[in-house]
């Protein structure tokens, strides 16, 4: 379905068309209307397929521009997140008098009061930060008509979750909830049901939250051999941009350290930087200026990567979420990807569980230590040539 055969605003369909969104994406056509009707909403789709835009578009229709109040409120659990998330609303609503912001912790937060004081209807913000101005005396929520929550999964989680329910409890009068999410556990979702009324369910991820168009291989290596084995993967793949995820912040440090001696354009990112620092190595990494980023989790959710080729998860992930939202990175809006996770002998124990529960079809490279009687060999035996497990060749090693 095209946005032209939406009755939308003739100037959000001219941003619309600037922006190059011509065809609705599943998740866009299959909730915009439930959106538009008011009717609160869990909505679950692959990571990549259009969910910001399927709530912005109908949430700028729902402000009233002559009304100088927050009036929509969309709650992430991430700053980087919270940056995109107000940039595609700004886009969208160039031609339009509704004004977005973004508030988040880390930032000059004088400078977000004057901002919401100057009459800001849509609000993007981190649960911290907004409850720091809610105790600021700033925030207004008698105009509030809709909240959103993005990465639902994760912000009803412990850790998350009593500031979560701190806000909603603020929120006295009526309004629309929506959730979403690429991926939603049962007890989640039972949890985010009692906080929703009489909600519309739409579920696009058939068992599988990763993108189709994402194929995921792995690689069984003794620890001492991943180092020689990632360098060489980078050097034969035709890497565009890859995401490298490491499970801690000093391992981040200690690859970055390793990996810098070899490959040119190569950053890395974690919790431990700056907000501005990280802020810049996104942006530059966004204008394909950057080649390799390795990275922590801060950059596993939700962020839109459009030129990467490659995730690859120098670390197992713990679970099949933290799976599904960092290989996710790649692959989207049906783009052709590519995630490779290494995988050593004390990894083995889960390792068949998430393959089972995140329903992709694994391909090895090298042995599969899951094959036959199941018991692991010691993969620093295995003899293998380079040019038999790796494709083509790297662009960017002189």
């Amino acid at each position: 379905m095209k946005f032209t055969e939406l009755d939308l605003p003739s100037n959000i369909l001219s941003s619309l068309k600037k922006m190059g969104y011509d065809e609705m994406t599943p998740i866009q056509e299959a909730t915009y209307q439930i959106i538009a009707d008011g009717h609160d909403l869990c909505a679950l789709a692959e990571t990549g397929s259009g969910k910001t835009a399927a709530c912005a578009i109908p949430l700028i229709q729902k402000v009233d521009p002559a009304l100088s109040a927050i009036q929509c409120l969309a709650l992430v659990p991430t700053r980087e997140l919270c940056l995109q998330y107000v940039g595609e609303i700004k886009k969208i609503a160039a031609e339009t008098n509704v004004k977005p912001i973004a508030a988040y912790g880390g930032f000059d937060k004088a400078f977000q009061i004057s901002r919401i004081q100057d009459g800001a209807q849509i609000l993007v913000a981190t649960p911290g930060r907004f409850i720091d101005l809610v105790y600021d005396g700033v925030i207004s929520f008698k105009d509030i008509k809709c909240v959103v929550l993005d990465e639902a999964d994760e912000l009803l989680k412990i850790g998350f979750l009593e500031n979560i329910e701190f806000i909603l409890s603020c929120i006295l009068h009526k309004h629309q909830t929506l959730l979403f999410s690429a991926t939603m556990p049962e007890d989640i979702k039972k949890l985010a049901n009692h906080r929703m009324e009489d909600p519309k369910h739409v579920s696009l991820i058939s068992e599988r939250a990763a993108p189709e168009s994402l194929e995921h291989y792995f690689g069984y290596h003794h620890p001492k051999q991943k180092q020689a084995e990632l360098t060489q993967y980078l050097e034969n793949e035709d890497v565009k941009q890859a995401l490298i995820f490491c499970n801690a912040r000093h391992i981040v440090d200690e690859l970055y350290n390793t990996l810098r001696k070899t490959f040119k354009n190569i950053e890395y990112v974690h919790a431990g930087l700056t907000q501005d620092k990280r802020t810049s190595i996104f942006t530059r990494f966004k204008k394909q200026k950057i080649d390799y980023l390795i990275a922590s989790d801060v950059a596993g959710r939700g962020l839109d990567f459009s030129h990467v080729s490659h995730v690859i998860n120098w670390n197992l992930p713990r679970g099949e979420e933290q799976y599904t939202h960092r290989t996710g990175r790649a692959g989207r809006m049906g783009r052709k990807g590519k995630a490779f996770t290494f995988v050593t002998k004390h990894d083995l124990h889960g390792l068949g569980e998430l393959i089972r529960r995140t329903n992709i079809p694994p391909r090895w490279i090298g042995e599969n230590p899951l094959d036959g009687d199941h018991k692991p060999k010691d993969p620093q035996r295995q003899k293998r040539s380079s040019r038999s497990r790796f494709g083509k060749r790297s662009k960017k090693t002189e």
